[in-house]
């Protein structure tokens, strides 16, 4: 399966933040799964706060 994280998704799976489902945290993780995210997500992580 493919899936396609958004920023939050991403940054809760790292961050272990318990707002991220007990679903999505197990499909993230299954290794038969391609995990992508979109190029807005790195720019949104790494851009400086305006």
């Amino acid at each position: 399966m493919r899936l396609l994280l958004d920023t939050h998704t991403l940054l809760w799976f790292f961050m272990g933040n318990p707002k991220l489902s007990d679903k999505a945290r197990l499909l993230i993780e299954d290794n038969q799964n391609q995990k992508l995210i979109s190029v807005a997500s790195v720019w949104e992580t790494v851009r400086p706060a305006a």
